[in-house]
This record gives C-alpha cells, structure tokens and sequence, in this order.
C-alpha cells in the first residue's frame, strides 16, 4: 500500500468555488468489488442510505446511457431518486442525481475508484449541483447520515465477500 493513511470515515467537503461536494472514503476491497456493489442492484439495495431505510430499486440500467430509478421506505415515508448513467466504465460511474421531490434540481455525480494497494480502494466521488443553494440543500438534508451509514453497510458487504 502507498504511504497514504486509510481513511475510514467519508470526508464530505462543500467547495467554496462551485456548488460541488467532495467525498472521499476508503475500501478494504478492489476497485472492481466497488463498481460491482455500485451497478448491481441486489447489492445497492443492500446498502445505499441510512440505515432504518428499506430500498426498492424500480429502473435499473448501469451502462453507459441507461438509466436508475429506487425509492427509500422508512414507515409511511417515502423518498424517489432518478437519474441516467453517463459513464460507466472499471474504475468510473459519471451520473446524474435528482431528488423526485426536487425534481428541478439535478447533480452531475462523478465518482472514481483509486487502487490503493493491499486490497484497498479510495472512492473520490463529486456532486455538481446547479446552484449554491440546491448544495446546501443537500448538504442540510442529513444526505451524512445517509453517507455515513450507507458506507457502514457496504463495509459489511463487502466483508462477506458479496461483491
């Protein structure tokens, strides 16, 4: 592994130029175990959000030009998400992002997967909203206890080898 320290708790950076956030978080699993847990829906279901959330992934296309649609339960809550894949490729998923309760707002998503070595993997990913405000609705939405809990997740599938 590179002299780089692990990080084990996602970094989540608003940038104070663009109306981006920044995340980055650590793996112990490859670049390919990623991508993997990140297009296959049986596997995303199992992790994305917050933890007392159940996932239902109703569109689900993780190509180059597809589309991805799921919607998160929690009680009678209910939450959408939507968006089309631009990019997928071993070691980048380029994204859309809208919240269907925003539909006006939409994010372009950028997320890398670095090789760290020694079965590790740094995930980069990026949220390019289309304005400071739609950011820092994001930011205030609690999307980190999503983050936070989500990757918690995907540590433990990851661990039983499902990716």
């Amino acid at each position: 592994m590179t002299t780089t320290s692990i990080i084990a708790e996602a970094t989540i950076e608003a940038d104070e130029q663009v109306p981006a956030i920044r995340i980055v978080r650590d793996f112990k699993a490859s670049p390919a175990q990623l991508l993997k847990a990140h297009t296959d829906p049986a596997l995303f279901s199992r992790w994305i959000g917050p933890k007392d959330m159940r996932n239902e992934i109703t569109v689900w296309e993780p190509r180059t030009g597809g589309e991805w649609r799921y919607v998160q339960h929690r009680g009678e809550e209910q939450y959408s998400f939507r968006g089309c894949f631009h990019e997928v490729s071993e070691t980048k998923i380029v994204q859309t992002f809208t919240y269907e309760g925003f539909p006006d707002g939409v994010a372009l998503e950028t997320m890398t997967f670095e090789d760290l070595g020694n079965g590790y993997t740094r995930m980069h990913a990026q949220s390019l909203c289309d304005s400071f405000e739609a950011r820092d609705g994001m930011l205030s939405s609690g999307m980190d206890v999503g983050v936070h809990e989500g990757y918690a997740k995907l540590d433990d599938v990851l661990a039983e080898g499902a990716a």
